[in-house]
C-alpha cells in the first residue's frame, strides 16, 4: 500500500537528511522545491541531485518569485550576506514567511496526492535564529493544516514532520551518513557560485563545516579558492 508524503527538500544538507529519513520510514516521497528568487540555482541542481539519488517518488520545482518583495539578503542582492559569523538574533538572510508559503504549498500538494504527511528539515538546535524553525511554529502549523483541509475536517489527522528539529548538526550528519545521504551532492551556501562552490564564510557555510568537524567526518563541500 502506498504511503505517499510530500517532502521539501531545498538541496541543502538537512532537507536531504530529512528526505532520507522519510524514506527510511517507508514513505513514498514527492520531493517539493522551490525557485523564490534566491542568490543562485546551484541548489535546485542539487536538489535534483538528491531526488535522483534517494529515490524519490517525484520531484517538482514551483516559482515564486519572492524576490519582488525582497527584504533578504538571499533575495536581495542589495542587501550583503554576513560573513562575519554567526550572531545571536534574527539575521538578514531570513526570507519573510519563506516557511508558511513552502508549506502552504505542499500542503496543497498532499491533499492532492491524498497525502497525509508532510516533511521539513527545520532545525532549532545549529540553525540561525529564523522564528520558523521553531518547534512552536511547526505545532502551530500542523494545528492550521488539520482546521484549513478537507481531510483534517474528515477526521484525517495531517502531521507535519521535523525530524531533524531538535538534533545537532553533528547529528544531523551522521544520520544521513548512516542513511546512505551523499552531502557531496549537496549546496548549502548562501551565496554558492554557479558550480556551487560554497563561499566558506556564510553562516550556513560555518555551521556545516563545524558539523563535519564535530562528527568527525570528512567535509565533502567544494570551496571557491
Amino acid at each position: 500500500m502506498s504511503h505517499p508524503a510530500v517532502v521539501l527538500l531545498s538541496g541543502g544538507l538537512d532537507s536531504a537528511t530529512c528526505l532520507a529519513m522519510a524514506r527510511s520510514r517507508g514513505f513514498d516521497c514527492h520531493c517539493l522545491s522551490f525557485d523564490y528568487g534566491q542568490r543562485h540555482l546551484a541548489e535546485l541542481l542539487a536538489a535534483a541531485r538528491v531526488a535522483s539519488a534517494l529515490g524519490a517518488a517525484g520531484h517538482r520545482v514551483l516559482d515564486l518569485g519572492l524576490a519582488q518583495f525582497g527584504g533578504s539578503a538571499l533575495t536581495d542582492t542589495a542587501i550583503a550576506v554576513p560573513t562575519g559569523g554567526v550572531q545571536p538574533g534574527i539575521p538578514v538572510t531570513y526570507v519573510p514567511a519563506r516557511n508558511t508559503i513552502m508549506l502552504s504549498l505542499a500542503l496543497a500538494w498532499a491533499e492532492v496526492l491524498g497525502s497525509l504527511d508532510i516533511f521539513v528539515g527545520v532545525n532549532a538546535v545549529d540553525y540561525s535564529g529564523y522564528p520558523d524553525c521553531r518547534p512552536e511554529y511547526i505545532a502551530a502549523f500542523e494545528a492550521m493544516a488539520n482546521l484549513a483541509t478537507k481531510a483534517g475536517v474528515e477526521g484525517r489527522k495531517l502531521r507535519i514532520h521535523a525530524p531533524l528539529i531538535d538534533l545537532s548538526k553533528a547529528e544531523i550528519i551522521r544520520t544521513g551518513l548512516a542513511l546512505g545521504v551523499d552531502y557531496g551532492l549537496t549546496v548549502s551556501c548562501y551565496q554558492a557560485d554557479a558550480a556551487g562552490r560554497a563561499c566558506g564564510v556564510c553562516d550556513s557555510c560555518r555551521l556545516r563545516a563545524e558539523g563535519f568537524a564535530v562528527a568527525g567526518v570528512a567535509d565533502p563541500t567544494s570551496y571557491r579558492a
